[in-house]
């Protein structure tokens, strides 16, 4: 899969990941060996079972986790080499995460959330430009998280995530906690932001209607990916309905 007609470039290749939690007969195998090549600029999306290994596998990616045994690359960086604080480092200049929640400070503006990764990036974007990107306006950047909808909200921890330009976005559950319409809101802002900035993306999610938004869908199951599927087109986040 290539986009534009340009020749694929890897952002991650991970060969035989395991991860094993505990020992003897309680262990628990969250993944059993993936084998997995994610393309720079492209839309993932993993569905599967809770307890299939899908989290498990993007705490690895985002450098939050180490696996047992196997190997994975960021680019020519073999990640699964890199120190405690390499790995800092690596997701500080490097990576993006979004969660089922929020996580924002509430006596701070929207703005001001957004400016708190600013101020320790290399290269940020202005707050407002980051926020814009994701579809606020400029009435909403003053105002603080409970004043605004649960989506809106999504939307200022997307903006915060996305304003240090990192390379690559990590979503764990990013609509989980919203109804239909202001996810499909949320999905619209990450499209952009894949589409726009070039930024990689992987999404976890259990809505299997979400897997038509992406370029690759990974389908999970007992720490393995059992089945994989490349979409010929991706649907806009605008024709889904759940």
């Amino acid at each position: 899969m290539s986009l534009n007609g340009s020749k694929p470039s890897a952002i991650y290749t991970a060969q035989g990941l395991t991860k094993v939690y505990g020992e003897g007969p309680t262990a628990v195998h969250a993944l059993r060996g993936v084998d997995l090549t994610i393309e720079q600029g492209t839309m993932t999306v993993l569905l599967g079972p809770s307890g299939s290994g899908k989290s498990t596998l993007l705490n690895i990616f985002g450098g939050l986790d180490h696996p047992t045994s196997g190997r994975l690359w960021f680019r020519d960086s073999e990640i699964t080499q890199l120190d405690d604080r390499q790995l800092t480092a690596y997701r500080r200049d490097h990576v993006g995460f979004i969660f089922q929640f929020y996580n924002l400070v509430s006596s701070l503006t929207a703005r001001e959330n957004v400016a708190l990764i600013t101020e320790i990036a290399a290269d940020p974007m202005d707050p407002a430009e980051a926020l814009a990107l994701v579809g606020l306006s400029e009435q909403q950047l003053d105002r603080f998280p409970g004043q605004l909808s649960g989506g809106e909200q999504q939307r200022i921890a997307i903006a915060r995530a996305i304003a240090k330009r990192p390379e690559v976005l990590l979503c764990d559950e990013p609509t989980g906690a919203l109804d239909s319409h202001t996810g499909i809101r949320v999905l619209e802002a990450l499209d952009h932001i894949n589409r726009e900035l070039g930024t990689t993306i992987l999404i976890i999610t259990h809505n299997a209607v979400i897997a038509d938004m992406a370029d690759l869908v990974l389908m999970f199951g007992d720490g393995r990916i059992v089945e994989t599927r490349a979409n010929e087109q991706r649907k806009p986040p605008s024709e889904m309905h759940w």
